[in-house]
């Protein structure tokens, strides 16, 4: 296979709105096509019961632009406007949608999946999980042929009112919305994403590696770590008092005892966090290596050059005002207290690793969940 043409199309398949081409055709041939390979997707049960809606009517398409800006249009317009001018990614984004919402009649073609049945709850195979795959292979065939679309589901909240209009039976369930143009222009970009390696766990909730493992058990040589995520009900600004705060982790790890700065907070400021662990007490010098208040607070634990360990809280905002606060180390590659114990049994160091792994993840739970119970009351500072 042609590799390289195929990873393109997978990174570069984005969220089209904008840049739709409203005034060329999309010939109904060209559709089909790309409804001919979604269907080669993986369906439950092997059952065959999805059906596609293709709506290029102008009467039809109003109509059902008109229940769209009813269900979630309206608000993503009014959004967009009191966003204007404040810069950012929200503002960027409710434009994208409040155009898509203003101009969703002109879209040459309204392409929405369906599946015969009805989601009882239970979680069986069978309809979402049967629409989904098919519904992005023909994102993707789109892609391929200089077309573009955009997933929505705003309008279910009045898909009665769009069965009633396409005659859709009862017993029928829709899944998605497509609206369907070439695109202006086809120099689309992959979206920043983070690295693969900081989303994938490993034989674990939160544990990851930064290479790939000889064994299915990570030694330090792998570059073990563990992440933990929490959102959390208040915003960046607020959720930083907490996190800026060196001791209020003091407060829920069964470890870290506090710590105290050397230097006006900021980026290559020191502080010395204290530790114990069971018998064993400790000073550990740190350097901040990344200071972004609101958003970011890195610190390397030793020697700059060759850390025992590297820490990091990152808080990135949410479309709904509240914050996703991540937790994460990273093991080595300098000495640290693992050193000496793997050093003394090299056979166990897998063991020893996952060990400590798993100490530390249970000790960022509670502390992420701590500075969550802080943050979201009235005095986040405690």
């Amino acid at each position: 296979m042609a590799i390289a043409g195929i990873d393109d199309v997978l990174r570069t398949t984005r969220a089209v709105r904008r840049r739709l081409d409203l005034d060329r055709p999309v010939p109904h041939e060209v559709i089909l096509e790309c409804v001919e390979l979604a269907e080669q997707a993986p369906t439950g049960g092997n059952q065959p019961s999805r059906r596609w809606l293709v709506v290029t009517d102008a009467d039809l398409k109003r109509s059902i632009a008109d229940i769209y800006r009813r269900a979630a249009g309206d608000s993503m317009i009014a959004a967009a406007d009191a966003l204007a001018g404040t810069g950012g990614d929200r503002e960027r984004t409710m434009a994208s949608a409040a155009h898509l919402a203003r101009h969703l009649q002109d879209v040459p073609a309204l392409v929405i999946v369906v599946i015969h049945g009805l989601h009882d709850g239970s979680g069986r195979p069978g309809l979402f999980d049967s629409v989904i795959q098919s519904a992005w292979s023909f994102c993707l065939a789109l892609r391929a042929r200089g077309l573009g679309t955009t997933w929505t589901t705003a309008w279910l909240s009045h898909q009665d009112e769009v069965a009633e209009l396409l005659g859709v039976p009862d017993g029928v369930t829709q899944v998605v919305m497509l609206p369907v143009a070439y695109t202006v222009g086809d120099d689309f970009r992959p979206a920043p994403r983070r690295p693969a390696r900081q989303i994938t766990w490993l034989n674990g909730w939160g544990l990851t590696v930064e290479r790939a493992p000889a064994s299915t058990r990570p030694v330090m040589a792998d570059g073990p770590g563990v992440t933990v995520e929490a959102d959390i009900d208040a915003p960046p600004e607020r959720v930083w008092l907490v996190v800026a705060d060196l001791d209020a982790p003091a407060s829920f790890s069964r470890e870290f005892l506090g710590a105290e700065w050397l230097d006006e907070p900021g980026p290559g400021a020191r502080f010395v966090g204290r530790n114990r662990l069971g018998e064993r007490e400790w000073e550990a010098e740190c350097r901040v290596v990344e200071w972004a208040p609101g958003r970011r607070f890195s610190w390397h634990v030793g020697d700059p050059a060759a850390p025992g360990a590297r820490w990091s809280f990152e808080l990135e905002p949410l479309v709904s005002g509240a914050t996703r606060l991540r937790f994460s180390v990273g093991l080595g590659p300098g000495p640290s207290g693992l050193t000496a114990a793997i050093k003394a049994d090299p056979g166990a160091e897998a063991d020893i690793v996952a060990r400590r792994c798993t100490w530390h993840r249970r000790n960022m739970t509670a502390t992420v969940e701590g500075i969550k119970s802080l943050a979201e009351s009235p005095s986040p500072t405690g």
